[in-house]
This record gives C-alpha cells, structure tokens and sequence, in this order.
C-alpha cells in the first residue's frame, strides 16, 4: 500500500512538471529582448568632445562659479556702464552687484589674477542671459578658451582655430573671419564655418585681448605683489588672444537640430537618436 502510494506521488508530481512545461513552453528560435543602454545627452557629448580637442591642443580646462560680480563679469573685461549687457533685460541680477554669469570669460580674469602668463586655458560652463526664441535659451552652455603670452598673434589665434575646425567638422570644412566688435577684444572677428546647404553659418566669436582687459589686470597684480618690479600683464610686453562659442549652437549644427529647446524637452525619442 505505500509503495502504491509513493508511486502515485511521483506520477502525480511528473504530471504537474509536465503541465508546467507546456504552460511556459519557450521558443528559443525568437529574437532576445533589445537591451536599452544609456548615453550621455548630446550637449555633454558634444562639450567633450570639444574638451578632447582644445587639450589636444595644449589647452588646460578650468572652472569657475555661476554668480559672479558685476566687476568679474563686466567691469573687468572693459563693458562700459553703458553696455546693453549690463541692462536688466539681457542680464539676471540677484543683487545690485551680482549677476549670474552671461559668459565664462570671468573665470579667465580671475585666472590672470593669480597665474602669470604663459596661459592657455579653456572653460566650459552653464551661462545665463534673458532671452528665449528657437535658437537662443536662457540657460545654456558656453566654452570660452584664453592663450595669454609673449609676442602672441592673430595669426595664432587663426590657425588655432582653423585646426578646432578641422578636428570638429573635418579637414575639408571651408572657413572665413569676419570683422566684428566685442568689448574685451580688439582686433575681433567671427568665424564662420560652411554649411551642408551651402551657407555659411556662425560658430564663434574672438579676438585679440584688449590693452585695456590686461591693464585692468596689471593693477590688481601690482596689488597682490607690491616687491615684483616687472608686471608680467604690462600690455606692453604681453599679448593675447581669446575665443567663445556656444555648445548648443555646435551641436546643432553638428546634429542638424534646428530647435534649441529639443535639447532641454527630456523627449526620450529625440534623445535615443544619439
């Protein structure tokens, strides 16, 4: 009798693995699952990518805060007080004297301060300036490189970023500078690149330092080191070039994206696609 019964467990037993078998039968012929990987956001691909470029190119990276002073910001890089930049309409004040930082060429100031030429720096970095339309946003990305030194020259300047161009948009990407005007640079020009239409279109802006930005400087070196007899930002005796593009504007001509805001929209379908 318990031999009968212990048969009747097991055949109970195989009947309940064989039902189951058959109720999660798999067919292994069917594809596998896609397995989805993240990726880093287009802008923070495309602002390495530049990073990767400028030190290959002897650039250093450094950084600097969001808020900074009207001085650092403004005052410093020769605005007058009259400039449209420093109106409440373009600039976000948290103070009378404080804004939230409209482009990270202070970093380079406050780099200048207290590092004696030769200098050859980049910063990328968040900026903030009141304005909102397909191609501009109130918050976007900036990177802005400095090269500070002895007998340093336009032609510098030029074939530095012919040589950004080239590693960016490839070695045949047409170029051109045009005439411009920017506070804290003199000469200064914009360089635009040809586009896959056949338009030229803007990537940057750059220029000489002005005297005037390594005066400024000059004082508060003076400051900071009274027994120094030669000052090392004597506009004399230094010269410099500076440059600054913004990463979204890189990018969409890089991606072909024609509306800024799709970089800040969190859409999964146009953020998969890189």
């Amino acid at each position: 009798l318990e031999k009968a019964l212990d048969d009747k467990k097991i055949e109970i037993r195989h009947e309940e693995i064989s039902q189951r078998l058959v109720q999660e039968k798999l067919d292994v012929t069917l594809p596998g699952a896609k397995i989805l990987f993240g990726t880093a956001h287009p802008l923070t691909q495309v602002q390495h990518k530049l990073v990767r470029i400028f030190s290959s190119l002897g650039f250093s990276v450094e950084e600097g805060p969001d808020i900074e002073s009207d001085y650092y910001n403004f005052g410093a890089l020769n605005f007058p007080d009259n400039h449209p930049a420093r109106d409440m309409q373009d600039t976000f004040f948290t103070t009378d004297q404080h804004v939230l930082r409209t482009h990270t060429s202070p970093v380079q100031v406050r780099m200048m301060e207290k590092q004696a030429p030769p200098i050859r720096m980049i910063v990328p970095g968040r900026v903030y300036r009141h304005d909102a339309d397909a191609t501009h946003s109130p918050v976007f990305h900036q990177i802005e490189g400095l090269c500070v030194g002895p007998h340093i020259t336009f032609a510098h300047l030029k074939g530095t970023l012919e040589a950004f161009v080239a590693m960016m948009f490839g070695k045949d990407a047409q170029t051109r500078f045009r005439p411009s005007f920017f506070p804290f640079t003199e000469p200064s020009a914009e360089l635009d690149v040809m586009g896959p239409t056949g338009n030229w279109m803007e990537i940057l802006g750059c220029g000489m330092v002005d005297p005037a930005v390594f005066e400024n400087i000059a004082k508060v070196w003076a400051q900071k080191h009274p027994d120094q007899k030669e000052n090392p930002y004597d506009p004399e005796k230094v010269s410099g070039f500076a440059f600054g593009m913004g990463i979204e504007r890189i990018a969409m001509i890089d991606y072909g994206v024609k509306d800024i805001k799709l970089f800040y929209e969190n859409d999964v379908q146009f953020l998969e696609q890189f």
